[in-house]
């Protein structure tokens, strides 16, 4: 499974057209030092998939950061070796547009997963992504009935290796068009019908802004039912500096006043030419 299919041509073709120079920040230096350790860190892989693996993760030692998300089986032997964590793992199901809303799937879909699991706590690992799929007509009365019937069968099992399955939320406005879990209200309302402490949200900053906006007033209502938090910057998913138009300092805070211990991970797509440094930036900004 590809993130995003990496987002695409278009994404790539956006990500060229915008250079350090155009945002004004060839000459600026990011200040290391240690974090606070009131945030525990990570960083997506997809989004710096042009670094080779053993490089990137050589770059994430060095800036102190031990958790990465978005990776599977085939990438955790060498994390091992750098000591970075699998904060959210991936490696079962068909990727975001056929997911547990389509009934048609759950064979396949319970059997993937049931395998997965023990694969994720064997490992020694606890988050496993999930994702609902798109509507394709589809009412979402109906979709989150599905969902429900479908990971049910799962969750058992989720519960005995103490791994938890988290559905992303995702917009469908800009990214990722006629995707069902699309608003916080629905992804809680799965949550309750579930009744697991082994499901959660996993709520993305970026693309609950896009479709909801109200994100410190979102995180503070309903926060036990997130599990995990992405970022990116909106407009753009670029860099989460002063040239986006979210304060996550602010966000940040908030999530900590919730007392929540996950991992927040650092999912923009770099703009920089030096995107190490773009990625030492966010996780400074996000290090309150």
């Amino acid at each position: 499974m590809k993130r995003r299919t990496f987002i695409g041509s278009s994404v790539a073709a956006s990500v060229a057209l915008v250079s350090n120079k155009g945002l004004g920040m060839e000459n600026k230096k990011i200040v290391s030092g240690d974090f606070k350790g009131n945030i525990n860190h990570s960083v997506c892989r997809w989004c710096y998939s042009k670094i080779p693996m053993e490089d990137f993760l050589k770059s994430l030692n060095e800036l102190g950061i031990t958790s990465m998300d978005l990776t599977g089986p085939e990438d955790w032997p060498l994390m091992k070796k750098y000591g970075i964590h699998a904060s959210m793992c991936w490696g079962a199901g068909f990727g975001i547009e056929k997911g547990w809303n389509d009934p048609k799937l759950h064979d396949e879909l319970i059997k993937d997963y049931l395998q997965m699991i023990p694969k994720v706590a064997e490992a020694g690992y606890t988050n496993l992504i999930c994702f609902s799929g798109n509507r394709n007509g589809m009412k979402d009365e109906d979709g989150l009935k599905n969902c429900a019937e479908g990971l049910k069968q799962i969750m058992t099992q989720a519960e005995k290796y103490g791994v938890v399955i988290q559905m992303e939320l995702l917009n469908s406005k800009v990214d990722h068009k006629d995707y069902m879990c699309d608003h916080v209200d629905w992804g809680v309302a799965l949550c309750k019908e579930l009744a697991s402490d082994n499901f959660k949200l996993l709520y993305d900053i970026y693309h609950m802004q896009i479709m909801e906006g109200d994100v410190i007033r979102t995180i503070r209502d309903y926060h036990n039912y997130f599990g995990h938090y992405h970022t990116g910057g909106n407009p753009g998913r670029h860099e989460i500096d002063e040239t986006q138009e979210l304060y996550y300092p602010a966000i940040m805070r908030a999530i900590l006043e919730t007392g929540f211990k996950g991992h927040v991970a650092q999912e923009f797509i770099p703009s920089w030419e030096d995107p190490i440094a773009a990625l030492k930036q966010g996780v400074s900004i996000c290090d309150v």
